[in-house]
């Protein structure tokens, strides 16, 4: 019997983990002729980065074609593209070595473009920067707000970027903008993002597509690989398998 896909990509992160941070390039590949758009992948997420209400890390929009009865619908799980060219970061007025965001080239977050909570002042200049929507400020808004307290799950504190963030009061990540990660934290463990654990259609994949014998690698080589706004030219790093163009969908 063939393992499953995540026994698979487990293996691969640990081979990935054990070479150098400039030998590695994360990448994430999504199947849509897979996605049925449970939006499994966009709860853990919720939960695994205990985000506040109007805020996802990892979306999934649905897009429908054609008119009766030739009717097609096709879901596009829509997470930050750790883009190589991030207008982002080119946005963000605090910029240098303790920026508030910037395209890491070092540990196990290398390629991914994070953000510094501690230095982000909240201007809010990247958010429509994006051209994929992937930021979003965080207002501090708790899902149980109005009712008699908080809920306890809503004031413990979120792990992402190795450290320990507490929801209360003024504290960030409250006022800062805020986007997916890949969960380096859980790379950081030896661990799978979570949208990749959850995904129950098996449709999300990741890891070192310098490694050709990682799944991630052995899929794109074997399909027809697509892009989001190529248009753009952000060169991001999550790339799509899909029946219909894209670029129809969400040019």
């Amino acid at each position: 019997m063939d393992k499953d896909i995540l026994v698979r990509m487990q293996e691969d992160l640990v081979r990935a983990l054990q070479k150098p941070a400039e030998s590695r390039r994360w990448a994430m590949l999504v199947d849509l002729r897979r996605c049925t758009g449970c939006r499994a992948c966009t709860v853990g997420c919720v939960s695994e980065n205990k985000l506040p209400p109007e805020l996802w890390y990892r979306p999934v929009f649905d897009y429908e074609q054609g008119s009766y009865p030739k009717v097609s619908r096709t879901w596009i799980p829509r997470p930050c593209m750790q883009c190589d060219k991030p207008p982002c970061v080119t946005a963000c007025p605090v910029k240098g070595p303790d920026g508030a965001t910037w395209k890491e080239t070092k540990g196990v977050g290398a390629g991914i473009v994070p953000v510094n909570y501690n230095q982000c002042i909240g201007c809010g200049r990247c958010v429509p920067a994006c051209p994929y929507n992937a930021r979003t400020m965080d207002e501090g808004k708790f899902h149980s707000e109005g009712t008699p307290q908080l809920m306890q799950y809503e004031t413990m504190p979120a792990f992402e970027y190795g450290r320990q963030w507490p929801r209360s009061g003024k504290n960030q990540p409250i006022g800062n903008a805020r986007k997916c990660h890949f969960c380096m934290h859980r790379l950081a463990a030896g661990q799978l993002p979570m949208c990749i654990s959850t995904c129950v259609c098996r449709a999300g994949y990741f890891g070192d597509e310098n490694d050709s014998q990682s799944l991630l690698a052995e899929v794109k080589k074997a399909n027809k690989i697509q892009i989001l706004k190529k248009g753009k030219g952000t060169a991001p790093r999550v790339y799509y398998i899909a029946n219909e163009k894209l670029e129809v969908l969400y040019g």
